[in-house]
């Protein structure tokens, strides 16, 4: 099995000795693994799909304005 190089913050790896008992590796190794199968989800739905890159720039667009307007209405 490979094996990869993981930078964190000192805060972050201060906190994680903390839990000493805990498989960080196995932590990150299924995080890492449910990213992909999400990933991999998304683009099997993508493939299928007909829209062109200019129609979802348009619905981007659609989406945050409807976004915009429901927060300023709370003002």
């Amino acid at each position: 099995m490979p094996n990869i190089t993981l930078s964190l913050p000192d805060k972050a790896f201060a906190k994680m000795k903390k839990f000493n008992e805990i498989r960080w590796s196995e932590i990150v190794r299924r995080a890492v693994i449910d990213k992909i199968e999400e990933l991999s989800a998304i683009e099997k739905i993508a493939s299928k799909s007909k829209l062109t890159m200019e129609d979802v720039m348009e619905l981007d667009k659609k989406i945050k304005k409807g976004i915009r307007k429901h927060f300023d209405s709370l003002k």
